[in-house]
């Protein structure tokens, strides 16, 4: 069966609608054109491939740590969303928890945009994670992960590595960052999202040069931790992208099985409870 026909959770996505939720101005790119897109258009683009839910991430880009317009699509479709949030490294165990009960899963830290020293201070917030059993989402490129990792691992932390670590694929399978996602792998706690390839292709569609990379990561982590996220509507994309012609992707690099886990049954742990 192929992806569009099977059930599947799209894993990492972003909801921007400006004309609800003005961008706060002190965040210095704002989205337009075809990269806004509304949770009302959103729901209309899953309907259309079959996709029953999905895990909206709140984008650095456009809204930094606003989270109205997030939250006002997880409250609108809370059969339908569930969210990770941008936060300050400040947030509060009592604001974490206000966030939870609102359908935010996770908070989300972007490294690949904003560098490693920017975070120097969220110990405190990690910890405050751990302590409410919410997801930590991690998006780093190069080899952030190796400089990262002893941090992550002084926590029993919930990990979620967005798109596939961002590897410079020019450094080769075994450059420092890449070792560091494999550490990772052989903890069993992290969820690695199969997405983003457009982010660290240098080919472009249908990314060829990535293919054995995240086939190698989908052998070391299994599909039991790996899920499957479109990243619609592709934010500072270079290029076009379209969410049909990924869904063809899934279908040439996975197997039926493989698909079956990486966009259904593992994705679904993030939205129990």
């Amino acid at each position: 069966m192929r992806a569009i026909d099977l059930p599947k959770i799209d894993g990492h996505c972003h909801v921007l609608d400006p004309v609800r939720f003005a961008y706060p101005q002190e965040v210095p790119y704002h989205p337009r054109g075809q990269e806004i897109g509304t949770a009302d258009y959103f729901v209309h683009v899953m309907k259309a491939y079959g996709v029953e839910k999905a895990l909206l991430v709140g984008p650095n880009s456009g809204y930094g740590t606003d989270n109205r317009c997030l939250l006002d699509a997880l409250a609108r479709y809370p059969e339908r969303f569930k969210g990770v949030a941008v936060v300050p490294a400040h947030c509060t165990l009592a604001e974490l928890e206000a966030l939870q009960a609102q359908g935010v899963v996770g908070i989300a830290f972007n490294p690949a945009l904003h560098g490693l020293g920017y975070y120097a201070d969220i110990d405190g917030l990690l910890e405050r994670l751990a302590t409410v059993g919410m997801w930590a989402q991690f998006q780093v490129a190069g080899d952030q992960l190796a400089e990262l990792l002893p941090r992550l691992n002084r926590l029993p932390l919930a990990l979620m590595v967005d798109h596939c670590g961002r590897p410079v694929l020019a450094d080769g399978p075994d450059a420092p960052g890449l070792r560091a996602l494999l550490k990772l792998a052989e903890g069993g706690c992290t969820l690695l999202k199969l997405s983003g390839f457009a982010k660290f292709s240098q080919q472009g569609y249908p990314f060829e040069d990535c293919r054995a990379q995240v086939l190698r990561l989908l052998a070391a982590f299994g599909p039991e931790q790996c899920i499957w996220a479109s990243d619609w509507p592709y934010l500072r994309a270079d290029f076009r992208l379209d969410y049909g012609t990924l869904l063809a992707l899934a279908d040439d690099w996975f197997t039926e099985g493989q698909r079956r886990q990486i966009m259904w049954d593992t994705p679904s742990r993030i939205f129990k409870g």
